[in-house]
């Protein structure tokens, strides 16, 4: 009989480091519950034009006859149900809710893999570089993590105006910081390892030392971060929206379809900013209960 087969241990497969993360993902159902809700909701972002049932934007198909119409309620011409209602401008919410998360799930998305982008080369060229450039980069990172994002925001659209190009800039600027603070602390502890040292002796140019060997042990912590920034980007958008200073009316989002029915909340239609808030929610809890277990399964502490 073989050492192998003899030592149990030895003889167990060893698994990958993608395989654990995604066993240990799967045991958790909450994770796994809100790893459904994120796919549910990309999967109405990205095939809105297809699955709804109206297209919310085009005019000529809309039926003023039909507005605020109640959930379950037959069009005018008896062509369609409107399942979850219609709104002010008898625009079907399924169809809108549809076309909504699509906008929404797209300006998060955008704005946070840019900011982890920009987030990415300042905390760590001013973690390798230290002395006055780290002292310089990381007083611009504290001035930015000093204002609410909320204000921020709201001063750069009231300077930029509306548009989804000037909601994507503001996300941006507010959101950056927090994946700077992040890169660079993770980078301290990367810079101080054997394998940086071994790298500085060769020679090694110090642009190939910081993206192609000390990034990849940076970016679990930060993938984590960014799907947490990501339900906040969403929320934030959303805000923004339903105050008004966010996506324009002909590209409305979740917020701006929820600031559209708050006037007739009182008169008795609350479905018109009752189901885009449930759409918000869900989005956003998905995002957040996959995140938070995906932080622990990352986490180097929690290895089995």
């Amino acid at each position: 009989m073989t050492d192998a087969a003899l030592d149990p241990v030895a003889a167990a497969p060893v698994q990958s480091p993608f395989r654990r993360v995604v066993s240990d993902f799967c045991e958790n159902r909450l994770a796994v519950f809100g790893l459904v809700l994120v796919l549910l909701s990309a999967f109405v972002a990205l095939f809105a034009p297809w699955i709804s049932p109206q297209n919310p934007f085009d005019i000529g198909a809309l039926d003023l006859l039909d507005a605020k119409s109640p959930p379950g309620t037959v069009s005018g011409d008896g062509r369609m149900t409107y399942w979850l209602g219609t709104d002010g401008q008898a625009r079907d919410m399924m169809s809108a809710i549809f076309y909504g998360m699509r906008i929404s799930l797209m300006v998060g998305s955008v704005s946070v893999v840019a900011a982890l982008a920009i987030g990415i080369v300042v905390g760590l060229v001013a973690a390798y570089a230290g002395g006055k450039l780290d002292a310089f980069l990381m007083r611009v990172v504290d001035i930015m993590l000093s204002f609410p994002a909320i204000l921020v925001a709201l001063i750069l659209l009231s300077i930029l105006g509306k548009g989804i190009d000037k909601v994507l800039v503001a996300l941006i600027l507010v959101q950056w910081a927090y994946f700077a603070r992040a890169a660079r602390s993770a980078a301290l502890v990367e810079r101080n390892k054997e394998y940086v040292e071994a790298a500085t002796c060769l020679a090694l140019p110090a642009w190939r030392i910081v993206f192609r060997h000390m990034l990849p042990n940076c970016m679990p912590s930060l993938i984590v971060i960014a799907t947490i920034t990501l339900a906040r980007a969403i929320a934030l958008e959303a805000t923004l929206s339903f105050l008004g200073v966010g996506v324009p009316v002909t590209q409305p989002s979740l917020g701006m379809l929820i600031s559209n029915g708050f006037e007739f909340l009182l008169s008795g239609s609350y479905w018109i900013s009752f189901f885009p808030g449930v759409a918000l929610a869900i989005a956003i809890i998905g995002i957040n209960l996959a995140g938070d277990h995906l932080r622990d399964v990352l986490n180097p502490r929690n290895l089995r």
